[in-house]
């Protein structure tokens, strides 16, 4: 569940692997890397810096 006062990082299937920080990401704000996982309802949230991210509508998940 994202806070309805932040916007999250909209991602389509190209961006995956997700991961936080992301390239648009200022270098003094970054964290170390930690790879995303999305719930069932496409959205994750980073451990670090709390960043939300959101699969855009219709976007298809690889699965391995």
């Amino acid at each position: 569940m994202t806070n309805a006062t932040t916007q999250a990082v909209e991602l389509e299937g190209k961006d995956l692997p997700a991961h936080c920080p992301n390239p648009a990401m200022p270098l003094w704000s970054s964290h170390p890397r930690v790879f995303l996982d999305f719930n069932h309802d496409g959205e994750a949230k980073c451990p670090y810096c709390g960043t939300a991210y959101r699969l855009k509508p219709g976007t298809v998940v690889p699965h391995h």
